[in-house]
């Protein structure tokens, strides 16, 4: 299986720190944020590995991570034309490179304790989403769950009133189907092609399966959860993530 880590955007609620560079290049504890998904895929036996991000700070990305190898994976860079175009937007840059295969695709700002292992084992097609019970869901993709609680009905994204309290987090497996899911979205109110929709489409076809993330998750992506996931990295700064770098 290939990997595929998502660090394009504009990065707004952290501004104006992102006014200065991309939000996956800022520092959580003591190393980039764009280390944590990287490792997180290295760690789930996933090596080759396309970072898709925006041309505004391609350079930087390619200057840090290289080709790969200092990290013990190979990767390869791809640009989304549109920042602001959304997840699901930024997936379909990855077609070409996933060779018709499954991809496991993560958010570059999401934070995970635990791997993935398991799960891209027993993988062989469809879709797999991994969910965490949240404090705030409204901030989410948010799953809807049928009257036994088994199956994922929908997903919601930023639901006013969510429906469960269990968040879609920022790592999935898909096979092929996927981009061709992608093709058939339109931009959502937001302007952008959303992932829940893609997301949607293999409910539809009853493709979905979900998994529950143990450990410590993080979307890095406001003050609040960047600090928290600096607290976190901190106090395990002594463990595994020391022998990465």
């Amino acid at each position: 299986m290939k990997g595929v880590i998502l660090a394009g955007g504009m990065g707004t609620r952290l501004r104006p720190l992102t006014l200065i560079t991309n939000k996956h290049l800022l520092p959580v504890f003591d190393r980039p944020m764009i280390l944590y998904p990287l490792e997180t895929l290295r760690r789930s036996g996933v090596t080759e590995i396309m970072v898709v991000c925006g041309k505004e700070h391609a350079g930087s990305f390619m200057n840090f991570l290289g080709s790969g190898r200092e990290h013990g994976v190979r990767l390869s860079y791809a640009l989304q034309d549109t920042p602001n175009g959304g997840i699901a937007d930024a997936l379909r840059s990855a077609e070409d490179f996933s060779g018709g295969g499954p991809v496991a695709v993560i958010l570059g700002d999401n934070i995970f304790e635990e791997d993935f292992t398991g799960p891209i084992a027993r993988f062989r097609e469809g879709a797999v989403i991994f969910l965490k019970k949240v404090a705030d869901p409204r901030r989410f993709g948010v799953a809807v769950f049928d009257k036994t609680e088994t199956i994922v009905r929908a997903i919601e994204e930023k639901p006013k009133r969510p429906k469960s309290p269990y968040a879609q987090t920022g790592f999935y497996l898909f096979d092929a189907a996927v981009f061709s899911h992608i093709r058939g979205l339109k931009p959502s109110g937001r302007g952008e092609i959303e992932i829940t929709d893609a997301v949607n489409a293999y409910i539809g076809k009853r493709a979905l399966r979900f998994e529950f993330v143990k450990g410590f998750w993080s979307d890095a992506g406001t003050f609040g959860s960047l600090l928290e996931s600096a607290n976190w990295a901190a106090g395990r700064s002594k463990g595994l993530f020391n022998s990465f770098l």
